[in-house]
């Protein structure tokens, strides 16, 4: 398998500044965001995401994490023996009527950000919800497209991409295996 790197620490950082400012730019009412990531690494650009916002507009934006597990479509295997580790979900705050933008690392099939769409509604019902992605690499099952991208990577079906970010990783980077 061969690694090439596709974005480097700067480029990560120029994408969430990008992100952040468009999300200000859409979302007009910044009171009223709450900003969700998907463990584990959306977690940590949900909230690099949110200091950015807090340090460009002055407020508090709260920022809360999902855990998927529950919800995932392939753990309803009946030969599945073992118990699915829990995480949690943790949201700081109502989310009834809010605009929630969620943040995840790489956008795939879509069957994760459907899992975390069902978390979210369990929880409560925000007014709106939006889809922010560091890399979308395509070959959607479902329906869902990301409001808010910072990288379009075309991919093969063979080709992984793996996102290392300091806070989870030992590195800052993007990486697509071939």
């Amino acid at each position: 398998m061969k690694e090439v790197r596709i974005m480097d620490e700067g480029a990560i950082n120029r994408a969430l500044t990008r992100i952040s400012y468009e999300i200000i730019e859409r979302e007009k009412d910044l009171s009223n965001l709450v900003i969700i990531g998907i463990k584990t690494r959306g977690i940590t650009l949900a909230r690099r995401i949110t200091e950015k916002i807090s340090a460009i507009e002055k407020i508090k934006v709260p920022v809360g994490e999902v855990d998927i597990t529950l919800y995932r479509d392939d753990r309803h295997n009946s030969e599945e023996t073992e118990a699915p580790v829990l995480n949690g979900t943790h949201i700081p705050c109502d989310i009834r009527g809010k605009q929630v933008v969620l943040v995840d690392d790489v956008l795939f099939t879509g069957r994760t950000v459907r899992a975390a769409l069902d978390a979210i509604m369990d929880v409560d019902r925000p007014k709106r919800i939006s889809l922010a992605i560091l890399i979308d690499r395509g070959h959607r099952e479902l329906p869902i497209r990301p409001d808010f991208i910072g990288k379009n990577v075309p991919t093969s079906l063979d080709e992984v991409i793996h996102v290392r970010l300091t806070e989870d990783d030992t590195s800052e980077e993007v990486i697509i295996e071939k």
